[in-house]
């Protein structure tokens, strides 16, 4: 857990993206890259399997996949669990960029 504060503790808006590798829809993939290639260094994308990080999807709560969310400066700004696309994600992280 001490990892994931220091993962956290950063000034640019970081999406974390906790799902199942079994599960994972093959749309999903596609969908980060092209969020992470549009917000370039002013943020970070980061998926995050729950089968191997179950301490972490417990204590955030997480039960339906994909969840995702945004924290900056160590506080989660945005949660939604269920599919998104690229360009409502590119624009909730750009809401946060400094």
């Amino acid at each position: 857990m001490s990892k994931f504060g220091k993962l956290i503790d950063e000034k640019i808006p970081i999406l974390l993206v906790f799902y199942r590798q079994e599960d994972v829809a093959l749309e999903l993939h596609p969908i980060l890259k092209d969020v992470a290639a549009a917000i370039g260094d002013k943020g970070k994308v980061i998926k995050i399997d729950v089968d191997k990080n179950h301490k972490l999807s417990e204590a955030l709560r997480v039960k339906i996949l994909p969840t995702l969310m945004i924290y900056k400066d160590s506080e989660m700004v945005w949660r939604q669990s269920g599919d998104q696309d690229a360009n409502t994600l590119i624009s909730l992280i750009q809401d946060h960029v400094a």
